[in-house]
């Protein structure tokens, strides 16, 4: 008898945890939402859901994560599946693979957050048939996951561009920054929480005309100038609680003033299709778990599933 092809998925983020179990077909039958508190509550109730979960549906053959970090992703690293120097209190050197291992035994595969939803948005939303684009998010914090010749890139580890320096919008010269690392990075200037600190009250609290989110257009455009430059993306896709609707039009006209006219392929990008949206739901970073564990299992991305965004 076959036994059915099951895919385990988590999407680790900062508040809460998702973690899920789905079939070959990349369909979901079960799933759990797990508030981020310390790391061993989170971590024991993630191991719990899937030792039952396997109770209920059969072994996992494979499991894959999606983590905010840092992370260790180099296989021969010493605290390979850690988090290391995170923001997020108590996370840092937390060894996600080694915690899980404890409890399941199953094949398990880590990439960032930001690069699981690039693949959910390469499978289902404004990634579909792009080969190298990249999927910015910002909110508590800012990533940004990069898809080459379709696949996440990692290199030396994996892209920390939500740290880049940018220089200082007018107006903003003084601000300190809220990075605890490097206190006027780009996350410590745009995040949710950095808004918070500059302006004293939550951006999602702002009216569209407040200037905070020019400012932070001119930041995020900053962002879109380095990666066009030196990655060349098909598309870049921006998302996060930061980027509220209007915020898109005020991030292209600032890349258009950033870029400066030069080079024709890029003075004649179609900005309304270069900056984007993403569109391939909330599930996003859930099922590009799922995808990344049934490339462990296949060697290959799904080719065939149906959209769940």
């Amino acid at each position: 008898m076959t036994h059915p092809v099951l895919l385990g998925g988590v999407e680790a983020g900062g508040t809460k945890f998702i973690c899920g179990v789905a079939d070959a077909s990349g369909r979901i039958i079960d799933q759990i939402r797990i508030a981020t508190t310390t790391p061993d509550e989170t971590l024991d109730a993630v191991s719990a859901f899937f030792v039952e979960a396997q109770a209920r549906h059969g072994k996992l053959a494979a499991l894959a994560i999606g983590s905010f970090g840092p992370l260790s992703l180099r296989p021969d690293a010493a605290d390979y599946g850690a988090i290391t120097t995170t923001p997020k209190h108590g996370w840092s050197n937390v060894n996600l693979l080694a915690h899980l291992r404890r409890t399941l035994d199953v094949p398990m595969t880590l990439d960032t957050d930001v690069n699981g939803s690039a693949i959910g948005e390469r499978l289902f939303g404004s990634g579909q048939g792009l080969e190298s684009f990249c999927y910015v998010t910002i909110g508590t914090g800012v990533g940004v996951g990069v898809m080459i010749e379709g696949a996440p890139h990692g290199g030396a580890n994996h892209p920390e561009a939500g740290h880049i320096r940018l220089p200082r919008a007018k107006g903003d010269e003084t601000f300190a920054g809220a990075c605890p690392f490097h206190g006027d990075c780009l996350e410590g200037l745009t995040s949710g929480p950095a808004l918070h600190v500059r302006w004293g009250a939550p951006a999602e609290t702002f009216a569209t005309d407040h200037p905070a989110w020019a400012m932070a257009a001119e930041y995020i455009a900053g962002l879109c100038t380095n990666l066009t430059y030196t990655l060349r993306p098909e598309r870049i896709i921006i998302g996060g609680g930061v980027m509220q609707p209007h915020m898109y039009d005020l991030v292209r006209q600032a890349l258009t003033r950033q870029l400066g006219g030069y080079d024709a392929s890029i003075r004649n990008l179609d900005m309304e299709a270069y900056v984007a949206a993403p569109s391939a739901g909330a599930s996003a970073g859930l099922i590009g778990a799922f995808a990344l564990a049934y490339r462990s299992v296949t060697g290959q991305w799904p080719q065939d599933w149906a959209t769940q965004g």
